[in-house]
């Protein structure tokens, strides 16, 4: 029986129009499972996960393998509400594939096909996950021992859009690709009153403005210039009416940083200045922090200075190294439990990811496939 090679081209614009938010990826799933089942099986056995129903695990059996190499490729979307106009837009208002996820997943059905076609070396193991732009879906699919016997990866990969590069170019670096990120939520609590009576209550309000200029100096004053991180205060609120003083005030932000230890420096430094603002205004201010999976995505230097020096040396894939981004992925968490790299994927000059007009060149696809399968082969060509 003669299997027709996938439309990459048309899943990708299928997984596009349905896009579907964190551990709601149904009918992702579903599409997934149906293009799957559609190539050669002698070499795949499939795996679902009861306690984390949208994900997938797919392995392909090696010749002589060495070790199993995993390839990840996350699946859901973002609620945006897409202003792109293509036929083939999202037909669910308010959430849409602006970070690319649509092009990771078909990237991966395209080396899946490969591989099941052209038996590897070494095993392979591709897992679709969920939940990567919220609900850390790494940490679940870990915590749900979903990698273990043969379906234990001994490094890992996976590439992330980005249309800062041409449609195609791979984009790595050496150290960390992506920074850790962590949630900020702080809830500060007095005693209200008439704006007229300000000795009889305890303001929220100025509690809030001084606490928020406090925490400004972490970055400017506690964290190396060099090294970098970020504390943004993207939310705040207090109050109802203009002649009552607050009782409460609430401030919503994030960290960033580029290591873990910068990380929990900026987080030991915002639980301090909240206990001294504390007892400053004699208030409470209750502090949640949740860093979740997003640790930083620290690649591993062996990996990647073996998969850069690769891309480097073969003339039909063009190749660039990038700086850092301060933009999160729960890759991070995986790449502290397995040796891995992640790099970029070039996909054309579009807008910004996560934005309502994100439209990537879909050339990128073919020549992402083709340089992460030949990576994978020259990989797979070196013993253990």
């Amino acid at each position: 029986m003669t299997i027709e090679p996938l439309n990459l081209v048309r899943i990708r614009r299928r997984f596009h129009e349905s896009p579907e938010l964190a551990l709601k990826e149904f009918q992702t799933h579903a599409l997934l499972l149906s293009v799957i089942r559609s190539l050669p099986q002698n070499l795949l056995e499939i795996k679902t996960i009861p306690e984390l129903p949208t994900a997938l695990l797919v392995r392909v059996a090696g010749s002589h393998p060495h070790r199993t190499i995993g390839y990840r490729a996350d699946i859901d979307a973002l609620p945006v509400n897409e202003k792109t106009d293509l036929d083939f837009a999202s037909k669910t208002p308010g959430i849409m594939h602006a970070c690319g996820h649509d092009i990771h997943m078909t990237v991966a059905l395209g080396i899946l096909e490969y591989f099941a076609n052209h038996q590897p070396q070494d095993n392979l193991i591709f897992f679709f996950q969920p939940a990567e732009e919220s609900h850390s879906g790494s940490v679940r699919a870990f915590n749900a021992n979903i990698f273990t016997n043969q379906f234990r990866p001994d490094e890992f990969y996976g590439l992330h859009s980005t249309p800062t590069l041409p449609a195609g170019v791979i984009g790595c670096r050496m150290g960390t690709l992506f920074a850790g990120t962590t949630e900020v939520n702080l809830k500060l609590t007095g005693k209200g009153g008439h704006a007229a009576y300000p000795q009889d209550a305890n303001d929220m309000v100025v509690a809030q403005a001084y606490l928020i200029t406090q925490l400004q100096t972490i970055v400017a004053r506690n964290v190396n210039p060099i090294e970098g991180g970020v504390l943004t205060l993207g939310k705040v609120s207090a109050g109802n009416v203009r002649n009552v003083i607050a009782d409460q005030a609430v401030i919503e932000g994030t960290i960033r940083g580029l290591t873990q230890k910068m990380i929990l420096l900026i987080q030991q430094r915002v639980q301090q200045i909240c206990e001294g603002t504390a007892q400053a205004f004699n208030c409470q201010v209750e502090v949640k922090m949740n860093q979740g999976g997003y640790l930083p995505v620290e690649n591993d230097p062996t990996l990647t200075h073996e998969l850069i020096q690769f891309m480097q040396s073969d003339s039909a894939i063009k190749f660039k190294k990038t700086p850092p981004a301060m933009t999160g992925e729960d890759f991070g968490f995986l790449l502290s439990k397995f040796p891995g790299t992640m790099f970029w994927l070039g996909v054309g000059a579009t807008s910004s990811l996560h934005s309502a007009t994100f439209n990537p060149d879909e050339r990128a696809i073919q020549l992402g496939i083709d340089a992460v399968v030949k990576f994978l082969q020259n990989r797979m060509s070196k013993g253990a």
